[in-house]
């Protein structure tokens, strides 16, 4: 880390645009510590941003739109689950700066009901004007992309697309710089964080996080995070190529090792988007105690971890906690029959 400037680092010549207000606060959840006991739970209100209804996928797409408007697109293409709160934002992006927007939706969720697939985020997908091509689960939704791409390209068209989760390394800057902002609301409100907990699904926010802990020259091992998408070997091995990817445009000497990535699949239950008791019951919790609203998806299983670490005594009291809470409210309403 002796190549990086501590505690500061430049993205100055990234291209970027504008999406957010502003930080987003930490706030300290004292009742929800106090029902718990033990450690102190503060919490990053990701989901506290205007745009297309918020939620830290907004990040990563300051930077991806940043770059697509830089390269003169009119167009932009990206892939995702039916309820993808990636493409839901990326439309709305899109529509506020004038993009013509391609969702490509797989089914990789084994859902029907009418509510997973005519509510939450597709709905707004369809407000925000996007055009929607629906594929089943096992379809390749990134070549689907290139060849729709290619094929409006063929008509005049510039086309930038995006991958799942606007996890690439440019994506991935977001949360390099929501690491320093992090830092820099640590030492305002003088707490220092024992541990930073995430939802890691495409790896995109985990990675970034890591990066930007890494250019600051601090310890990224702090960042635990649940995979809530595959295993976590799988997701140790995306993450963690991803954070090298990301903390290489910022510093081509710098670099993570495994030991800087923490995840575990305790949360994930049978797979990606299929509810849990203990997300039921997590969500349920943070909403009568604190009356904020988590996602079933994503947060909903991380802090269903989160909780049942420091149930079971794997934090001390006193310890500080900061958990990540990435937004993705339009996700409730698309499982309705799962509370």
């Amino acid at each position: 880390m002796n190549s990086a400037s501590p505690h500061h680092f430049d993205l100055s010549k990234f291209p970027r645009h504008a999406l957010l207000e502003g930080p987003t606060p930490i706030q300290h959840l004292a009742r929800l510590s106090a029902r718990l006991g033990g450690a102190d739970i503060y919490v990053k209100r990701e989901d506290l941003t205007g745009l297309g209804g918020g939620g830290n996928k907004l990040r990563k797409l300051e930077f991806l739109i940043g770059e697509a408007l830089e390269r003169g697109a009119d167009t932009i293409i990206t892939v995702g689950a039916r309820q993808s709160n990636h493409a839901r934002l990326t439309a709305a992006a899109a529509a506020r700066v004038g993009l013509q927007c391609e969702l490509v939706l797989t089914r990789t969720v084994p859902r029907s009901d009418h509510d997973y697939m005519e509510n939450g985020n597709v709905l707004l997908d369809a407000l925000f004007d996007a055009r929607v091509h629906d594929l089943p689960g096992a379809a390749n939704a990134l070549q689907f992309a290139e060849e729709r791409a290619n094929e409006l390209r063929a008509q005049g068209r510039n086309v930038y697309v995006c991958p799942l989760g606007g996890s690439s390394p440019v994506g991935c800057l977001g949360y390099a710089d929501c690491a320093a902002e992090i830092v820099a609301q640590s030492q305002a409100q003088n707490v220092a964080f024992d541990r930073i907990v995430v939802p890691n699904g495409s790896g995109g926010m985990h990675a970034g996080l890591v990066a930007g802990l890494v250019a600051l020259g601090l310890d990224p091992s702090r960042i635990a995070a649940f995979t809530v998408y595959g295993n976590a070997g799988h997701a140790r091995t995306v993450t963690l190529e991803k954070a090298n990817q990301t903390v290489r445009l910022i510093d081509p000497g710098l670099s993570v090792s495994d030991d800087d990535i923490s995840i575990d699949e305790a949360q994930l239950g049978p797979g990606y988007g299929i509810p849990t008791d203990n997300m039921r019951a997590a969500v349920r919790l943070m909403a009568s105690t604190e009356g904020l609203l988590l996602d079933p998806v994503y947060s909903g299983k991380a802090f269903a971890g989160l909780v049942e670490d420091v149930s079971t005594g794997k934090y001390s009291a006193g310890q500080k906690i900061l958990f990540v809470m990435s937004g993705g409210l339009p996700g409730l309403f698309a499982y309705r029959n799962e509370f």
